[in-house]
């Protein structure tokens, strides 16, 4: 059995990411695993300032849900990151998580695999890419960490879209697998 948090990085009620991550977990779950479902709406999240005072203390000068969902990720075996795609990026809020994440960087940490689930009103193969590739420069900075798993479903754009999309299943499937 594995821990596997999934965190929804989407702030929009009906959200098509969220459905995706639901689903993900959903099928981690059957397969066994200790599931942790992590929504950012509701949560207050501070932008990092670079005072890099995480680095000496390991810990963030603000008090705020950062610390609580990082420590989720620090002991979780498998990671799975779901966020809409915006002007062909990741969410701002997910950037935002991950960035207050810079505390972890000293810390001992137990994830391995991390997976990556996109949505967008864009269809095209390339949509993605730029969340891919910045969701990568966190995972380069762990070093016993990879990307195992990637999953994109475009031409969603109204919430709740996603609801008679093959995509979902997909999600399902990729989350048994971990």
């Amino acid at each position: 059995m594995k821990k596997v948090v999934v965190i929804s990085t989407s702030l929009r009620p009906g959200s098509n990411s969220n459905a995706l991550a639901e689903r993900f977990a959903g099928g981690a779950k059957e397969a066994g695993n200790e599931v942790e479902f992590i929504s950012l709406r509701g949560k207050e999240i501070k932008f990092c300032i670079g005072c890099l005072s995480c680095q000496k203390t390991g810990a963030c000068v603000f008090k705020d849900d950062v610390p609580t969902i990082m420590d989720s990720v620090l002991n979780a075996d498998v990671v799975c990151w779901a966020t809409p795609i915006y002007y062909y990026e990741m969410s701002g809020q997910m950037k935002t998580l991950i960035d207050r994440m810079n505390a972890m960087y000293p810390k001992d940490y137990r994830f391995r695999d991390i997976y990556l689930l996109t949505t967008a009103a864009e269809d095209e193969e390339s949509t993605p890419k730029r969340a891919e590739s910045g969701l990568q420069g966190w995972i380069d900075c762990f070093e016993k960490a990879s990307l195992k798993g990637l999953l994109f479903c475009g031409g969603v754009n109204d919430p709740r879209e996603i609801s008679s999309s093959a995509k979902l299943e997909e999600a399902y499937e990729l989350g048994k697998s971990v």
